[in-house]
């Protein structure tokens, strides 16, 4: 079964929000409200007892993790929130009541009810882009390139990110066949699987994935 998902290297997010920004404009996301937040986290003393400069501090994007089990498609008494067959977990607003149960229930805060509407809103992964074989924009507008995009079952080597570097299609480099676009196993090499973190679980196996490294984890406090 296919789980889309996206995969952040911790230590190449510079926290410049453009992830942020890019959500909000192609999804019209009201102001006051994010599908896509960027949190600091830290400083933190490296050790106990340490004192700056011994301390430590990164940046973490939060939004809707897609779920493999997740608890807001439970708890919805009208199937507006549902699970497609890529993975994503997305809300019918035509059938959405407004009851925010889903809201209640999501672990990580990530959804909000939208007051115009009347409608839940969240992250749906670009749906209307990766159905066309797009990135997701958070993915695409990633200056540091710490963002990826794929689908778990293949493993998170072999998710992609944009080819950032101007090639022409006369170029040697160009191939289509890729889509201009590189994988993570060619840009991040340093990592090990106890490095590959994900937020706090609660049965609801969250999707994404954080590569952490040099730094102390915090995502599931």
């Amino acid at each position: 079964m296919t789980q889309y998902a996206i995969v952040t290297d911790v230590n190449r997010c510079v926290g410049c929000l453009a992830c942020s920004v890019a959500c909000k404009a192609l999804n019209g996301v009201p102001v006051g409200n994010f599908w896509n937040k960027t949190l600091r986290i830290g400083p933190n003393p490296k050790y106990e007892g340490a004192q700056w400069p011994d301390v430590d501090m990164y940046f973490l994007t939060v939004q809707c993790q897609h779920c493999e089990d997740p608890e807001c498609v439970k708890v919805c008494p009208t199937q507006a929130s549902h699970k497609l067959e890529d993975g994503t977990v997305q809300i019918d607003k035509a059938k959405c009541i407004g009851c925010q149960f889903c809201v209640m229930s999501c672990p990580y805060g990530v959804r909000y009810l939208n007051e115009e509407e009347r409608v839940v809103e969240k992250c749906t992964l670009c749906e209307q882009k990766i159905s066309q074989g797009e990135l997701p924009a958070c993915v695409a507008q990633c200056g540091g390139r710490a963002r990826f995009f794929g689908d778990l079952e293949q493993g998170i080597e072999n998710f992609e990110a944009p080819y950032t570097v101007d090639i022409t299609e006369g170029d040697p480099s160009y191939d289509k066949t890729v889509n201009n676009r590189i994988k993570l196993k060619d840009i991040v090499r340093d990592y090990s699987d106890d490095q590959v973190h994900m937020l706090t679980n609660v049965g609801n196996n969250p999707s994404f994935r954080y590569i952490v490294r040099k730094h102390i984890w915090r995502g599931e406090e």
